[in-house]
């Protein structure tokens, strides 16, 4: 069955010349980001290129006098040819300078085009960092993200573009009052000559663009089946389960569709441009023999007929190439219009914070009544929790897989917002604290913790990167976690670059992996210590020493474990047991086990494994 078209592509076939033209209002603030990049650098690309756009005429110019210069000397008796040469070696000189700016403005280009890409990179990843979890986990904001992180390299090429067109404005200016000196009438050819050509490169350009942003999504997905059909993280199970030939018939299904859509849109614009190239040519020679006749007629000299029929073709070369960028400006504007509305994107405080965090947590925090749901999605997570974490105080999530446990986490990390009921610390609601400020409480190890491939010195400095130079606290961080014991093993020590991705990387085992996580976690002397699953790839022995540490560690401090193992659990002062998405018991280990309910059922069934 054939792929439907997107919605998204349906939606931006839409796209007007109109609304290519309303995006050049994002070009002058795209000006300022780039001014704000490097002034002197764009000082010197600008005035390179006032001198680079009046060389031409004046090249044109000097060459006519040299012509005329010739048959004036040829008529002479006696020849005086020394203002041919100096006329001869003034265009030497500006034919070298000339070169000379065009390098210089390449290479202008490249460095500013260099350190803006760079720049707006930083904004975005910062961009990124400030939007809420909840937003960048939802598929059509993920797909703005990735239009405006791909385009980095469009952004480039705007800019020389933009700064080009600058330039060929003035040059076109200066051509175009020769030929009015001259012969006014070659005006009118000119245009003949660029017009059709132009709105047949404008409207093909939006219609790049309505294709390209309607297959965001899809091109996201073939990233994604390059990724996985072609990585060391997932070559055992390709291999093992012989998913070669699915994942390449996935990938060549989607992309040949893609590719037959792009293939009839280039085909139309290819034949269609040479059609309108013809009219352009036709209209070239139609003033070149134009000006043949007015030379045969004496109306005009053989130099102008050689500045003429060179201001011509230079104009004509001009024009084609200024509407030529235009339309590739009025294309990346588009794109620039994506890049733009993300870093617009408001992250104002849904909340008035005028709260003060508290120094040391006083009575601990409380849900109230909370329920959740994602967005978008019709099944309540949580449906009326309420309970209490004391201050001091160490618990325990419990529950089946999709009970809310880890979820309950991401409503206290302020992630997400409860769908009603509220969240408290110390009896203020959390929403009233400064949220960045509040996660600083926080010292967490996630069930997914990422993989960083960073020496084995960053991938535990990351818990705290303000220490990364101190080497004795990741060195006890590392002690507290089991990690010294992974260090030992390899061969560069803290130094040693982690996972295959760089060179002399090293893979980690996935125990090793959550030993170095685990160090993050006592790298930041945090109030509120969260473990999601942290020891969920070591052994008894190893995980028994670890919450041996962790419980000694973390005394007086507020912790909450989430872990599947009940010799872990049963350390906690209190356990919570959820069971689809509601409280079903809180107490200590002994009390839930003289209730004999779930969590005793539970235990008893693992215990069972063991013997």
């Amino acid at each position: 069955m054939p792929r439907q078209t997107p919605k998204s592509l349906k939606d931006n076939n839409k796209t007007s010349l109109k609304r290519s033209f309303s995006a050049l209002i994002f070009i002058p603030r795209f000006f300022k980001e780039i001014w704000r990049t490097n002034k002197k650098k764009f000082l010197l690309s600008a005035f390179c290129r006032l001198i680079g756009a009046v060389l031409p005429v004046v090249i044109l110019w000097v060459g006519k006098i040299i012509i005329d210069e010739i048959i004036l000397q040829s008529k002479a008796e006696t020849a005086d040819l020394t203002n041919l040469w100096t006329y001869v070696g003034v265009e030497f000189a500006l034919i070298i300078l000339s070169d000379l700016i065009s390098r210089a403005i390449a290479l202008t280009d490249s460095l500013l085009g260099d350190a803006y890409s760079i720049s707006s990179s930083v904004s975005i990843i910062k961009k990124t960092n400030q939007i809420n979890i909840s937003l960048l986990e939802d598929s059509e904001f993920y797909d703005k993200l990735e239009r405006a992180r791909t385009q980095t390299t469009g952004r480039v090429g705007l800019m020389s573009n933009a700064l080009g067109e600058v330039q060929s404005l003035i040059s076109i200016a200066t051509l175009v009052a020769g030929l009015i000196y001259f012969e006014p009438y070659l005006i009118i050819l000119l245009i003949l000559s660029i017009i059709p050509s132009f709105i047949n490169e404008i409207w093909f350009s939006q219609k790049q663009y309505s294709l390209a942003r309607g297959w965001t999504a899809e091109r996201r997905e073939l990233d994604y089946l390059r990724f996985i059909g072609a990585n060391n993280q997932t070559a055992k199970e390709i291999k093992l389960f012989g998913l070669t030939d699915f994942v390449v018939g996935r990938f060549k299904n989607l992309s040949n569709e893609y590719y037959e859509l792009n293939k009839k849109l280039a085909i139309k614009r290819s034949a269609l441009g040479f059609l309108f190239n013809v009219l352009g040519t036709l209209s070239y020679y139609g003033a070149y023999v134009f000006i043949i006749y007015r030379v045969i007629s004496g109306v005009i000299t053989l130099g102008e007929l050689t500045f003429l029929s060179g201001a011509f073709n230079r104009l004509t070369r001009n024009l084609q190439d200024f509407f030529s960028k235009f339309t590739r400006i009025t294309e990346s504007a588009l794109y620039l219009k994506d890049y733009f509305e993300f870093l617009d994107i408001s992250i104002a405080p849904t909340h008035i914070e005028d709260q003060v965090l508290p120094e040391t947590i006083s009575m601990g925090f409380e849900f109230k009544n909370v329920h959740f749901s994602y967005p978008d999605a019709d099944v309540e997570i949580l449906k009326g929790v309420s309970f209490k974490i004391n201050a001091g105080e160490k618990m325990a999530f419990v529950g089946q897989n999709g009970a809310g446990k880890t979820t309950l986490t991401k409503l206290l990390l302020r992630f997400y917002e409860p769908t009603s009921g509220e969240i408290l610390l110390d009896g203020i609601n959390i929403n009233r604290f400064n949220k960045a400020a509040y996660q600083e409480f926080f010292g967490v190890i996630f069930q997914d913790f990422f993989k960083y491939e960073f020496t084995v010195k960053e991938n535990i400095a990351i818990g705290n990167i303000d220490e990364l130079d101190n080497q004795e606290k990741i060195e006890t961080a590392a002690a507290l976690s089991l990690a010294d014991e992974v260090v030992s093993e390899l061969k560069l020590g803290y130094d040693q670059q982690l996972g295959k991705r760089f060179y002399k990387g090293q893979e980690l085992s996935g125990g090793q992996w959550q030993k170095v996580a685990l160090a993050r976690a006592y790298m930041k002397d945090a109030k509120v210590m969260i473990l999601d699953e942290p020891t969920s790839a070591l052994d008894a022995k190893a995980e028994s020493e670890v919450f041996e540490r962790f419980i000694g560690l973390t005394k007086d401090k507020t912790s909450i474990i989430i872990s599947h193992r009940f010799s872990t659990v049963r350390q906690a002062d209190r356990i919570l047991v959820l069971k689809d998405g509601k409280v079903l018991e809180l107490g200590t280990h002994q009390q839930l086990m003289d209730k004999q309910s779930l969590y005793a059922q539970l235990f008893a069934l693992q215990a069972e494994g063991y013997q």
